[in-house]
């Protein structure tokens, strides 16, 4: 227990000592400059923990100083130890490592983790650009062609991302006037007592035929079957290992949803399922799947669906962690194909976390259904 409690504690303070001894005496800094930086950089070790627990902090600014500290404090710590890398080798090479790029190198860490903020929080703050998909669907009927769906994901109402963000959002779906508006997991990050009055807007959206939701593993960690139960009483249709049938200029396309890849785990009546979201679904009509999860894919694939429409992995957020998503899902973003199964991954609408995007902008996806001609 001891152990386990001081492990990440120690680790933090482990890699602020690591950027304050390397970085610190290589930039231009005179002595009053190294105080400060080097206090700059005890107050980050405060306040990334903070991050952490922004959901149970009453005081927002204090929510919003500890994200954008472990924002801040993610890229500094990487690029400090890529830098400390990249000496280490030129080390091997002395006549290739002088003073001047010692020093340079430093005052380039700062540079870029200053670009990465300014962008990143511009980036992660608007409000998500629209992005056109077309999705190949295997014997879609010519009575569906062009049938559209707007996804949005991994929104993460929480400590700062509050209504008029929301807001924002449901206008920009709204006047893209969808077919079905398809919201795939992670809404919200609190409990309904700490979000109701935020996530509200949602209930604005408009599908000219409905407005469906699947939970996703933030749903879990929040209360998801009372969170369940308020989206219900805002009119949005959460689809729990279940389908509806949707027709269409005379043709038929069945719309199902799957709870979280990881429900089961919290709620185990709510145990992830696509074969139960299809059973009793008519035959030889296109099925799409919402799932949050990417790596549901395997098993929807099985269970004989044509889409799967995900979200889960924001694309990575920002960089370098975009690399690692890999390591539990089996792809970033964007369109993939298992089988006949299609399969769209949304770098999602809101962020987790510190409020940044870097090399993943955030999206609002409008799908067009077309026939496939593999």
């Amino acid at each position: 227990m001891f152990r386990s409690r001081w492990t990440m504690p120690a680790i933090l303070i482990l890699l602020h000592v690591y950027v304050g001894v390397t970085l610190i005496p290589y930039l231009p800094l005179n002595g009053f400059g190294r105080l400060l930086a080097g206090l700059l950089l005890a107050l980050s070790c405060y306040l990334v923990p903070l991050g952490f627990r922004s959901r149970s902090l009453e005081k927002p600014w204090l929510a919003w100083a500890g994200l954008l500290a472990m924002g801040i404090f993610s890229s500094l710590a990487v690029l400090s130890v890529v830098r400390g890398v990249v000496i280490a080798v030129l080390m091997l090479f002395p006549d290739n490592l002088s003073d001047a790029v010692i020093e340079r190198s430093a005052e380039a860490v700062i540079g870029l983790v200053l670009l990465f903020t300014v962008l990143g929080v511009f980036n992660a703050r608007r409000i998500a650009k629209v992005v056109e998909v077309e999705l190949p669907v295997e014997n879609l009927p010519a009575a569906l062609e062009g049938f559209t769906i707007v996804q949005i994901s991994d929104i993460h109402v929480g400590p700062t991302i509050h209504r008029p963000y929301i807001a924002g959002i449901v206008g920009r779906v709204n006047s893209l006037e969808a077919d079905v508006v398809a919201v795939t997991g992670d809404l919200v990050d609190g409990s309904v007592r700490q979000l109701a009055e935020h996530i509200q807007p949602l209930a604005g959206l408009k599908g000219r035929y409905g407005v469906y939701v699947v939970t996703g593993n933030h749903e879990y960690y929040s209360g998801a079957l009372e969170w369940v139960e308020h989206l219900k009483t805002m009119g949005l249709r959460v689809l729990l290992n279940e389908h509806v049938v949707i027709s269409h200029n005379d043709a038929e396309l069945v719309l199902a949803g799957i709870t979280d890849y990881s429900a089961g785990m919290f709620v185990p009546q709510h145990k992830s399922d696509p074969h139960a979201a299809i059973r009793g679904a008519p035959d030889s009509v296109p099925r799409i799947l919402l799932a949050h999860q990417p790596r549901s894919a395997k098993l929807a694939a099985e269970a004989g669906f044509d889409v799967q429409l995900s979200g889960h992995t924001h694309g990575g957020q920002f960089w370098p962690w975009m690399h690692f998503v890999r390591f539990q899902q089996p792809w970033v973003a964007g369109i993939h194909r298992l089988g006949k199964l299609c399969v769209y991954i949304s770098r999602g609408t809101g962020y987790w976390g510190p409020p940044i995007r870097f090399g993943a902008p955030s999206e609002i996806t409008r799908i067009r259904l077309i026939a496939s001609h593999r």
